[in-house]
C-alpha cells in the first residue's frame, strides 16, 4: 500500500486497489457528510435529494486546491439521474491527499481522461489518493435507474468497475466532448445530451426499487427487512431479488448503511447520544453488536469518530 496515505493506510490494512482516472486517483476499495473541508467547494444541491451529503468521512487538508460540486439534472433525466458531480483538484505543489468515503447505493458513470468508467455500488468504505491535477465529471444514477441501461443484475458490478464502452459504445467520443468543454455547466450539458440520446425504455420496477430505497432513507424507523415487506407488500424473497437486480446490494445492507448515515449526522451536527441509544435507534438489540458493525463500516468506534471531527 502506498505510504503517502500515512495514517489512513494504517487504518485500513489488507485493502486492495483498483486504479482509475488515468493514474491520478487510486481507489482503495474497502470501504456521508458535506464537502466542507478546507479547499472543498460547498455542494450546490445542499444535502441532496436523499437529504444526505456525498459520504466523505475524511479529507486530508491543503496545501493544494480541491472542489466537489453537484448539479441538478435536466427535466428529461430527473427519473434517471440524482445529480451530476464535478471533481477538480490541483495538488502539483503539495503532497497527495486522501479522501475516505462511505458511498451511497448508486451506480456512477465517470468521465476522466482515457479512463471513463462505470462504477457499481461500493459495499465497503473506500479511500482515494488524489495527486497532480485533474478534472472529472460524474453522473450519479438514482437507485435502480441504471438497470435498464445495463440489462443485467446490478449486483454483478458491486465493488467493481468497468470501461464505459461496455455499456455505451460511443463513450470515448463523449468523454472527449465533455472534457473539452470550457466551463462546468457546458460539461454538464454535454454529458446530459449524451445520456438523453441513450435513454432506454422505462422499466416500472425501477420506480418500485427507488421508492423502497427512498423509504429507507427518509424513515429512520425502518431498521429491519420485515418493515419493508410489511409496508410494500412484498415477500422477503421477492424483495431480495428486486434489490439484487436493480440496486446491487441487499435490503439489509441498504438499511444498515442509511441508519449508520443517520448516526454520523447525529454525531457531527447534533447532540451526541449514548451508545445504547444509538444502537436502539438503529435497530440493534445490543450496544456491542452496533459498535462492532459501526467499526467495520467506518473504521473506528462512534466515540473515536466524534473525537476526530
Amino acid at each position: 500500500m502506498s505510504s503517502t496515505l500515512g495514517p489512513i493506510a494504517e487504518q485500513y490494512p489488507g485493502s486492495w486497489f483498483f486504479y482509475c482516472i488515468a493514474g491520478h486517483a487510486k481507489m482503495i476499495v474497502k470501504s456521508r457528510q458535506m464537502d466542507t473541508q478546507p479547499g472543498a467547494a460547498n455542494d450546490q444541491l445542499g444535502r441532496g435529494a436523499f437529504g444526505q451529503g456525498c459520504g466523505v468521512l475524511h479529507h486530508s487538508p491543503p496545501p493544494g486546491t480541491y472542489q466537489h460540486t453537484r448539479h441538478a439534472p435536466p427535466d428529461e433525466l430527473m427519473e434517471w439521474v440524482e445529480h451530476f458531480w464535478l471533481e477538480k483538484w490541483d495538488l502539483r505543489d503539495g503532497s497527495p491527499q486522501a479522501r475516505v468515503v462511505l458511498p451511497h447505493p448508486s451506480v456512477h458513470l465517470a468521465f476522466a481522461p482515457g479512463r471513463s468508467k462505470i462504477y457499481g455500488v461500493q459495499l465497503r468504505r473506500f479511500a482515494r489518493e488524489l495527486s497532480g491535477q485533474a478534472t472529472i465529471l460524474g453522473i450519479k444514477f438514482r437507485p435502480g435507474a441504471f438497470y435498464p441501461f445495463f440489462g443485467k443484475p446490478i449486483s454483478l458490478i458491486a465493488n467493481s468497475s468497468m470501461a464505459a464502452e461496455h455499456v455505451f459504445s460511443d463513450a470515448l467520443s463523449a468523454e472527449q466532448r465533455v472534457l473539452a468543454c470550457g466551463d462546468d455547466q457546458a460539461m454538464v450539458d454535454t454529458a446530459a445530451k449524451f445520456l438523453i440520446a441513450h435513454l432506454p425504455a422505462l422499466d416500472p420496477n425501477t420506480g418500485v426499487a427507488r421508492a423502497i430505497v427512498e423509504a429507507i432513507v427518509n424513515d429512520g424507523e425502518i431498521t429491519r427487512v420485515e418493515h419493508l415487506t410489511a409496508r410494500f407488500g412484498l415477500s422477503e424473497r421477492k424483495l431480495q431479488r428486486l434489490f439484487q437486480r436493480y440496486i446491487g446490494a441487499s435490503p439489509r445492507w441498504v438499511i444498515k448503511r442509511y441508519r449508520v448515515y443517520d448516526v454520523l449526522t447525529q454525531l457531527t451536527v447534533g447532540e451526541p447520544a449514548a451508545g445504547a441509544t444509538l444502537a436502539q435507534n438503529t435497530g440493534y438489540f445490543d450496544q456491542a453488536h452496533f459498535q462492532n458493525d459501526f467499526r467495520k463500516m467506518i473504521g473506528c468506534s462512534p466515540g473515536q469518530y466524534l473525537n476526530s471531527k
